[in-house]
């Protein structure tokens, strides 16, 4: 069977149809085993896997039949739900013909609880749509032990009775795991309870607050339920999920990576965004899959740089036999191996600098930033309220000590990130120095709060109140006058929930106000995206919004938009285009800037999929940079930081 969607994937022109092809049919490459389709963002790929929902909910609807949906939850479907409940309100979409079977529930769990899947599909799904509350099965976290396993067997039947599922929406794990068929699942696997594995319960903690509050159990759906579906759509966003995608979509089949047994499955395609296909071969090395490829500049240099990694040379070390050995001859066909060499050299080369306001008085020809004004405005614009110096720490000291005129703007207060036990500390040292019924009031709440409350709004106050100490610590450490330090609070972020709201105009106004009050020469935004909980993504559509909308003004004119990472991720070499070097002094310094968020330092509660501190792990994509340079042949120092220039169409 042949599905067909009408997609328009990164790369392909608008209205072109794809052919969503059984396994061994497509074109992608000869890695790859599992048919799938790249959008430049998960926005664009959501409304069309909503749409491919929508039209069999209705070819079914035409032929009087029921349409059985197997449904995920998890942050990857997200949208899609919402595409699916404006098409009911807006289209006149009906799913009085629709049964679904949702994959998985936690174990134990009430389905009042906020994390339960059952809640989750009320709020962002069944309750906004006209599905029959009887057509609705989502597993039962709250049966009992001994009763379990014939719950589990009257779920399969009851799929079997409905005829099984037409369409099943399934999201990944760092595990590999879908539904929550853990490393160790049989592909003849049936629903079951199964224990969690340890990542994918550190990976929910932060939903949880802590992962001592993540149930050790669930029930799911098993392989084999899962591929007896007769279409299967797998969501992928972000570059967090790049590493599992690439094992499931070119790796051997393996009870290891559970994903993997949908290379198996006759009609699967795996929907990506930019992020999530980065490590596949044809985005990572395309030049071993088309030896015929266009060869542009900025693939020229990730070339490069991955080829001094795969033979251990320098950029000035490769020969035309390391090109030609590599799948890169198609490169020599115009020049040969010494100027590609020096070309790629003297690019990376001329990113470095110590001036990221631009250096006064200075040909400004090849560096990445312009001499003058000698004096620059800049605004820094932080997510969160200590994203500033874990990200840029040894920028923003420099900007500062150059004497230009520095805003840091923290684009949400980060209360969510702030432990109730924190909290209770600071409210019991306020009210020991100045008793007051507000303090008892905040301490009433923390300590009767229940696992699944929201914090009162007095207990979010006391949070971001925590936060915004912290930053001022940090700003003042780096010389930063208190009146150029900017609290936005933006209005998607306060929810008092991990789910935040959507961006609103409200949001892009702010930002817009603050970059039309300074009239800054320089932007600094977060353009790490890896965050879990999506809130650096959100706060950069809020600067491009803002300052595409600001265009016209004339002072944008002189304005440039800087992209950092660090948090989660790092550019690579190829990607840079200015290189900030730090001292081993300077490193120290950033480093104690970072330790004045204390509420952030031990037992952070939004780490993603990295362990470490955010301290340590900056440090070490730092010092990992500068080692990059460093093996290519380039100056050696002892950390960088690094920068990409943002250009609007």
């Amino acid at each position: 069977m042949i599905a067909t969607l009408t997609m328009k994937p990164k790369g392909e022109k608008p209205g072109k149809n794809i052919a969503f092809k059984p396994v061994g049919q497509f074109e992608e490459t000869r890695f790859e085993k599992i048919h799938n389709v790249i959008f430049d963002d998960s926005n664009e790929a959501s409304i069309k896997v909503a749409q491919e929902i929508a039209a069999l909910i209705r070819k079914k609807q035409e032929a009087n039949k029921t349409c059985v949906l197997g449904l995920a939850t998890g942050s990857s479907p997200i949208r899609v739900y919402e595409e699916l409940v404006r098409m009911h309100k807006e289209e006149g979409l009906s799913f009085s013909n629709v049964v679904t079977f949702n994959l998985d529930e936690y174990l134990p769990m009430d389905s009042d609880n906020r994390q339960s899947y059952w809640y989750f599909m009320h709020e962002h799904l069944f309750n906004h749509i006209d599905i029959p509350r009887e057509n609705i099965h989502i597993p039962d976290g709250t049966v009992a032990s001994e009763f379990v396993i014939d719950y589990c067997m009257a779920y399969e039947r009851a799929i079997k009775q409905f005829g099984g599922l037409d369409f099943q929406l399934l999201g990944i794990g760092r595990t590999g795991h879908v539904g929550f068929n853990e490393p160790g699942s049989h592909y003849n696997s049936g629903t079951r309870v199964i224990t969690l594995d340890h990542i994918t319960r550190v990976d929910a903690a932060p939903a949880f607050l802590g992962i001592d509050n993540v149930p050790r159990k669930a029930i799911t759906m098993g392989i084999a339920t899962v591929m007896k579906a007769k279409r299967i759509v797998l969501l992928g966003w972000g570059q967090n999920k790049a590493d599992i995608i690439k094992k499931t979509v070119e790796g051997v089949v393996s009870s290891q990576v559970p994903a993997t047994y949908l290379q198996g499955h006759k009609n699967c395609t795996f929907v990506l965004d930019t992020g999530a296909g980065t490590e596949l071969t044809r985005n990572k090395t395309p030049w071993l899959v088309d030896e015929s490829l266009e060869w542009t500049e900025s693939l020229t240099a990730k070339a490069i740089v991955w080829l001094c990694g795969e033979t251990g040379k320098s950029i000035l070390s490769l020969t035309d036999k390391d090109y030609n050995d590599n799948g890169m001859s198609g490169l020599l066909a115009a020049q040969d191996s010494y100027d590609l060499n020096i070309k790629m050299f003297n690019r990376l080369q001329h990113t470095i600098t110590g001036w990221p306001g631009g250096k006064p008085n200075a040909d400004d020809t090849s560096r990445p930033e312009r001499a003058e004004p000698a004096k620059k405005k800049v605004i820094i614009f932080s997510p969160h309220p200590d994203d500033d110096v874990i990200s840029m720490g040894g920028t923003f000291d420099r900007l500062v000590e150059q004497g230009h005129e520095v805003h840091i703007a923290y684009q949400t207060s980060g209360n969510i990130a702030v432990s109730d036990t924190d909290a209770l500390r600071y409210a019991e040292i306020s009210r020991d120095i100045s008793p007051s019924e507000e303090a008892e009031t905040i301490i009433d709440a923390i300590k009767n709060k229940k696992e699944s409350s929201f914090d009162t709004l007095e207990v979010r106050r006391l949070k971001g109140n925590i936060r915004r100490g912290e930053s001022f610590a940090a700003t003042r450490y780096l010389g930063l006058p208190d009146e150029n330090v900017h609290f936005l609070d933006l209005p998607f972020y306060e929810t008092g929930t991990i789910k935040k709201n959507n961006l609103s105009e409200a949001d892009i106004q702010i930002v817009m106000d603050m970059i039309t009050e300074v009239q800054p020469h320089q932007v600094y935004a977060a353009g790490d995206l890896a965050d879990p909980h999506g809130t650096h993504k959100v706060c950069l559509d809020a600067v491009f919004a803002a300052m595409k909308r600001l265009k016209s003004e004339p002072f944008m004119d002189d304005c440039w938009l800087w992209l950092y990472r660090g948090a989660w991720h790092e550019w690579d070499v190829n990607e840079i285009e200015m290189a900030v070097p730090m001292s081993p002094s300077q490193v120290l310094k950033k480093r104690n800037a970072i330790f004045a968020h204390q509420s952030q330092k031990d037992g952070v509660m939004f780490q993603g999929d990295d362990s470490r501190e955010f301290w340590m792990r900056a440090e070490e994509r730092n010092k990992d940079t500068a080692a990059r340079y460093r093996a290519l042949g380039l100056s050696d120092y002892a950390a960088m930081e690094a920068f990409v220039r943002h250009k609007f169409d």
